[in-house]
């Protein structure tokens, strides 16, 4: 396979020099480069879109937290802090993993063999969806036959998706990363960090804070806020 992407975001040169030496035992994973603060990681991530980001939490000035806040697209995320009372709360980031320092060679391993996998996994699934597919969707004890152009917004929901067709809004087990793609790029179209839209739901679009947009989706009248990059691709999607 491919080599996979990652970037180190540590305050500490210590740890990032110890991450560096974990991953000299991986040759799969290619380092792309590495940041001390939220600004200057938020930036190199922007530029090189890695696949896998191995991230501190507590750093000056800005969190790992705020970073991931600040991202659109989110990489697979490695937490790698020296305090476990952030573990329940990374998972509510999506996090992939949660690393305690000083990381053990053979966790590290462990992890590192999870991410070859999942994105092995993913790489090997079948080609994105066209509109008329039709997908089942089962949440609990409730299940639907629904097709894809029927539905109108997925949302994270922690380590879950939301999705909204009709009047339901069941949870599936997948990531939005992994949805997205799946999805027929010309239709759907990732808002925020949190949710990807139906271009064909769209009922209104209304100019918002800071060149940010607003759109409100015609059945459920579900107000979507777009990010202030991601106005500028909205904008260029639909010709204005």
């Amino acid at each position: 396979m491919e080599n996979i992407t990652a970037i180190i975001v540590e305050d500490s040169r210590l740890a990032r020099n110890e991450l560096k030496e974990l991953l000299k035992k991986h040759p799969h994973i290619e380092l792309l480069g590495e940041a001390e603060n939220v600004d200057k990681a938020y930036e190199l991530i922007n530029q090189k879109q890695p696949q896998v980001l191995f991230l501190d939490i507590n750093m000056p000035e800005k969190n790992g937290f705020e970073l991931l806040e600040m991202l659109d697209n989110v990489p697979l995320t490695i937490f790698t802090t020296a305090y476990d009372e952030y573990a329940i709360k990374s998972f509510e980031y999506n996090a992939f993993d949660y690393l305690l320092k000083p990381i053990n060679q053979n966790r590290f391993s462990k992890t590192i063999e999870k991410v070859i996998a999942t994105i092995e996994k993913e790489a090997t699934e079948d080609k994105p969806f066209d509109l008329h597919r039709q997908i089942f969707i089962k949440d609990g004890e409730d299940c639907w036959l629904i097709r894809i152009s029927e539905i109108a917004v997925f949302e994270i929901v922690g380590n879950y998706t939301r999705v909204y067709f009709e009047d339901k809004k069941p949870l599936i087990y997948k990531s939005l990363n992994q949805i997205e793609a799946k999805l027929p790029e010309e239709t759907f179209f990732r808002a925020n960090r949190q949710q990807i839209i139906n271009l064909t739901h769209v009922d209104k679009v209304t100019p918002w804070f800071n060149g940010k947009l607003k759109v409100t989706m015609k059945n459920s009248k579900q107000e979507i806020e777009i990010s202030r990059r991601q106005s500028y691709k909205f904008k260029d999607v639909l010709g204005f």
